[in-house]
């Protein structure tokens, strides 16, 4: 079933951080039941794992409260919960891991005295190992955030093109819009400049008229005489 948060933007690192924390609280419950029923070499082995996964559930958690800082206000109760809920189980299960290593020691405290200097050198090992798996675990962590980051670089240069070419087309606009302006500036000249010769020739052709109605009532006073 998908988580609700894959919807919600900021959120998808905080899921796989998540869902990987389910998987290794399901191996820490698995480890933590097969303990009991175990002794000597088996029972440190298994011991060991169990603190692996711990420290690997610790890693998540840290990685988990970093990444909630990007989940959207609306979802942070919700998240925050759950998270709450996610650090009481690990605390549990270190507390119930503690109590089975004081249970080893109790028990089983006389044969790790006897040979001091393997049983450092076997802790040696398995912290070389834990190095390695949470070196491993650290760079598959790595990886899928480059690979987040190179998604928004994609995103982020798609959206830098699309702006580009929208202010092309508005740059294109405005040109067009002012060469319109300048036919129009134009026209309006044209059209002031014939307004203003219609008037001189309505001015000529009264003035002609008016000539011509003189001249002919002056001849007519002239016959009359």
């Amino acid at each position: 079933m998908a988580n609700p948060l894959d919807t919600e933007p900021g959120s998808e690192l905080f899921s796989n951080y998540e869902a990987e924390l389910r998987l290794v609280q399901a191996d820490i419950s698995q480890k933590l039941d097969q303990i009991p029923e175990l002794s000597g070499e088996p029972r440190k082995a298994a011991i060991s794992q169990a603190e692996r996964a711990l420290e690997e559930a610790d890693e998540l958690l840290g990685s988990m409260r970093l990444e909630k800082q990007n989940i959207p206000q609306n979802s942070k109760q919700k998240v925050n919960q759950r998270f709450r809920n996610y650090e009481t189980d690990v605390d549990g299960a270190k507390r119930k891991l503690k109590s089975m290593q004081d249970d080893r020691s109790a028990l089983f405290g006389k044969r790790y005295t006897d040979n001091p200097g393997g049983d450092e050198q076997l802790q040696q090992r398995q912290q070389l190992l834990s190095g390695t798996d949470r070196l491993e675990r650290s760079s598959g962590r790595l990886r899928e955030s480059q690979r987040v980051v190179l998604e928004t670089e994609d995103i982020g240069r798609n959206t830098l093109a699309d702006l580009s070419r929208q202010r092309e087309t508005i740059e294109h606009t405005r040109g067009t819009l002012l060469e319109s302006e300048g036919y129009t500036d134009r026209s309006n000249k044209t059209l002031k400049g014939m307004a203003r010769r219609m008037i001189t020739n309505k001015i000529v052709t009264i003035a002609i008229i008016t000539v011509l109605v003189i001249l002919i009532i002056a001849v007519v006073i002239s016959k009359f005489r």
